[in-house]
């Protein structure tokens, strides 16, 4: 199975109110950021099978705009064990359920999204996670045919605004006018 983990793009400021801050939303700049990683993901020609979320506002709307716009048909499933506090005893339970899925995408929060990845990329006897640093729309691609699974790659949201300039030129040659 590949995992694609990526954490919610821009959501503006926490809040104080625990339940105001589940139902923050993206805001402008993490909305637009959406749709530059999907065009980056496109350009890759990467399609997910399975999309999961965290079931708080921001982590939905940044899974729906990334399966829009790279043509997923499905249905994103929510998945509590990716909600802030979510332990990764259930997370890795939620991997098991899905290891017959090729390609799965899921989306969530820090520090919870560092630590299941730390704990995933270091062999069992290793006391500490790895650490790891996902910024707002980071995304990471872990490979988990092997034990322990292996980072393939780690986009940090710089690199794809870069890779979207890049991929949003155009292709044709310039030629001379004569």
């Amino acid at each position: 199975m590949n995992l694609y983990v990526i954490r919610h793009a821009s959501a503006g400021n926490r809040r104080a109110n625990v339940k105001l801050d589940e139902k923050r939303p993206l805001d402008k700049e993490g909305r637009q950021y959406c749709l530059q990683l999907a065009a980056v993901l496109n350009a890759f020609n990467l399609t997910f099978d399975l999309i999961l979320s965290s079931p708080l506002k921001r982590c939905m709307q940044t899974a729906s705009l990334i399966a829009n716009e790279s043509g997923y048909d499905g249905r994103i499933q929510v998945a509590r064990s990716l909600a802030p506090g979510g332990s990764y005893a259930e997370f890795y339970k939620l991997l098991l359920d899905c290891q017959d899925v090729d390609n799965v995408l899921v989306v969530g929060h820090n520090p919870t999204l560092t630590h299941f990845l730390g704990t995933l990329i270091l062999p069992a006897g290793n006391r500490a996670p790895a650490t790891l640093r996902l910024r707002k729309g980071s995304m990471a691609r872990v490979d988990m045919e092997r034990t322990p699974a292996r980072l393939h790659w780690l986009l940090d949201p710089r690199m794809v605004r870069a890779l979207y300039v890049n991929s949003a030129k155009s292709s044709r040659r310039k030629t001379s006018r004569k």
